[in-house]
Order: C-alpha cells, then sequence, then structure tokens
C-alpha cells in the first residue's frame, strides 16, 4: 500500500505561487506515475501535472503549462507542485495521486488508485 498526504494549499492573490507538497509513505518504490489533480466545485476531477517516478519525466495539461511545475525529492519522498502566475481559474481542490502501472495515460485520473486527502487553493484578489 501506498500513503500520500498533501500539504501547502492556501489562499493567494492572482499573480502569487504557491508550492504543494505530497509525502509518500509506503511501498513507494513501485510508483511509476505521480500526479497532481485538481477539482473545482460543480467540475470534473483534471489532470494538471504527473511524473514518471523512476526517471523524472513530465507531463501538463495545456492551461498550466509554463506556470506550474512537477517535481521529486527522491530520498524524502516528497513530491512537489510549484505554482507561478497563479489565477482565479487555478482556484480548487488539489489532489495528489500515484499508480504503480504505466499506463500512458498519465494525466487521466481514473488510472490511479492511491489518493491523498486534498489540499484547498484559493486565487482570488
Amino acid at each position: 500500500q501506498v500513503q500520500l498526504v498533501e500539504s501547502g494549499g492556501g489562499s493567494v492573490q492572482p499573480a502569487g505561487s504557491l508550492r504543494l507538497s505530497c509525502v509518500a509513505s509506503g511501498y513507494t518504490g513501485s510508483l511509476y506515475y505521480v500526479a497532481w489533480f485538481r477539482q473545482a466545485p460543480g467540475k470534473e476531477r483534471e489532470g494538471v501535472a504527473a511524473i514518471v517516478a523512476p526517471y523524472g519525466y513530465t507531463f501538463y495539461t495545456d492551461s498550466v503549462k509554463g506556470r506550474f511545475t512537477v517535481s521529486r525529492d527522491d530520498f524524502k519522498n516528497i513530491f512537489y507542485l510549484q505554482m507561478n502566475s497563479l489565477r482565479p481559474e487555478d482556484t480548487a481542490m488539489y489532489y495528489c495521486a500515484g499508480t504503480k502501472i504505466n499506463t500512458g495515460r498519465p494525466l487521466s485520473p481514473i488510472e490511479y488508485n492511491y489518493w491523498g486527502q486534498g489540499t484547498q487553493v484559493t486565487v482570488s484578489s
């Protein structure tokens, strides 16, 4: 089993920055994709960014390219989402998720079976 715990959410003004953290514990060595998803009220869960845990390859949804960066600290088993130039439309609950399978669809939420509890990000003036 793998446990994921997110932190780092909060309220920020437009154009501000936040860094989300996801601490992974348990059998983390077998993780293949670790991804960040978000869900705003009344909307479907959306894949934001993903990283191939063994190799560091990254994937992003178009709306965050150039603004968000996903990374990992192998020694600490922590995954990060650095979010810059935040916009009101980035407001959502953000979730960290993991899967041990290379499904070829790193931003599809149905491919993930390990989920954190979420951390709220609010972008507002």
